[in-house]
């Protein structure tokens, strides 16, 4: 069964079109590290071990901020699948869309640090 994610590519997706010509998608929110063996089952535990790293990382943000940070990070990263189908605003009105064709991989060379 796929499932159609709508994400956001950087403050008001600035990285949509790179990431689009690039066939990739990222998210890090501060947390730019390889999460590989970081992704639990359960979003609810990565959330409990990163909420607090968030905070560390951005002192004026509210708990609840960084709960759906870190909620998207691991849905980024651990919740998206293969065959998943991605819809991200390009920022002009209208959006880009691609399909999931790989799981998640660390990158620290791109802006946002993972890539599907």
């Amino acid at each position: 069964m796929k499932n159609y994610f709508r994400i956001i590519l950087g403050a008001k997706n600035i990285y949509a079109k790179e990431y689009y010509d690039g066939n990739f998608i990222g998210a890090s929110y501060g947390i730019n590290q390889d999460l590989t063996k970081e992704l639990p089952d359960n979003w609810r535990d990565f959330n409990a071990k990163y909420r607090d790293i968030y905070m560390e990382l951005r002192p004026g943000k509210t708990r609840v901020a960084a709960g759906l940070a870190c909620g998207m990070l691991w849905t980024i990263c651990k919740g998206i699948k293969r065959g998943d189908v991605v819809i991200c605003p390009d920022g002009q009105g209208s959006y880009y869309v691609g399909e999931v064709i790989s799981d998640y991989q660390f990158q620290s060379n791109t802006n946002l640090g993972y890539i599907f």
